[in-house]
């Protein structure tokens, strides 16, 4: 029973999981204030009851900050974990929350980076990771850059949670593209001024042959997609950058990249644009480091 996206074909979910999405709205409708208040408990229960993924957490602390002390990774442990738990609540509010409102609590700082490669009806690949609200930035792109924004997604399994989390990243315009469907979308959108966001930040395998680099004091495999794309395409590139500069408001500042003409003359295996993109999140993730998703196992993979 589940209900179309954006014309997108979802499957059909369960009838029991009716109750789950009407509780998940029922809360999305209350005020941030109320559910910050939620998320103090959601952060209570995270860091001090179920520790959830807390040795992954230090680990990947420790690891990406050698000179931090014991005290100074527990802090910046606990400080993410509150972090998150307010990034949760962010989310879900997203089936509500008014277009006004997000435009008002997302401010983006340079958009003409992004408004420039639109007047030559060229791409933009727009890199992200997963700092300060990674949903947030989709649908804030929508209204700033009305019927121009997509992002890649990788679907979920569950029927019911895909349905939902489409419903989510869509209701304000921007187009949710499955990641097996990149290309294709972007050829489709070729000489029209389209920026299609991707979160570049995650462990890439060995099957998926790697750029590997020294990120954070550690060897890290980043895919390579970006490169291709830009290259295939003539993309602009701009690295997205985002600051939680208060509780519920961020700041999003556009980095510009090389392209796809600087992609496409690169020596084979240099990756500039990979290169660059880690670069700018490494420095991003030096001055705010609670402020990233420390959750995910990103080197969970070694050079060979």
């Amino acid at each position: 029973m589940s209900r179309g996206t954006k014309g997108a074909a979802l499957r059909p979910y369960a009838w029991y999981f009716e109750p789950l999405q009407w509780l998940l709205l029922g809360l999305a409708h209350l005020p941030l204030p109320v559910l910050y208040i939620m998320a103090e408990g959601i952060y209570f229960l995270l860091a001090y009851v179920v520790r959830y993924r807390w040795r992954v957490v230090t680990e990947n602390l420790r690891n990406s900050f050698p000179e931090k002390s014991p005290a100074e990774i527990e802090r910046t442990g606990k400080a993410f974990y509150r972090h998150f738990a307010q990034v949760v609540v962010e989310i879900l509010k997203l089936a509500v929350i008014s277009p006004g409102e997000l435009a008002q609590r997302m401010r983006f700082t340079n958009p003409e980076l992004m408004t420039r490669p639109f007047a030559e009806k060229r791409l933009v690949l727009s890199l992200g990771s997963h700092m300060g609200n990674w949903e947030w930035i989709l649908s804030g792109a929508a209204l700033e850059f009305p019927g121009r924004a997509a992002g890649v997604y990788k679907p979920l399994n569950n029927p019911f949670f895909e349905s939902f989390m489409r419903r989510l990243r869509t209701r304000l315009g921007a187009d949710a593209v499955p990641m097996l469907s990149t290309l294709r979308y972007l050829v489709a959108h070729k000489g029209v001024g389209r920026t299609l966001s991707l979160l570049t930040d995650q462990a890439a395998g060995p099957e998926d042959r790697p750029y590997w680099t020294t990120f954070l004091n550690q060897d890290t495999s980043f895919y390579t997609s970006a490169d291709r794309l830009a290259a295939q395409l003539d993309c602009a590139v701009l690295y997205v950058g985002i600051r939680r500069v208060r509780r519920g408001y961020y700041e999003v500042t556009f980095t510009e990249l090389p392209d796809g003409r600087a992609a496409a003359a690169a020596l084979a295996g240099t990756f500039l644009v990979t290169e660059a993109f880690a670069r700018q999140l490494e420095k991003d993730m030096r001055a705010s480091p609670e402020q990233y998703l420390w959750t995910h196992r990103r080197w969970k993979h070694k050079r060979s």
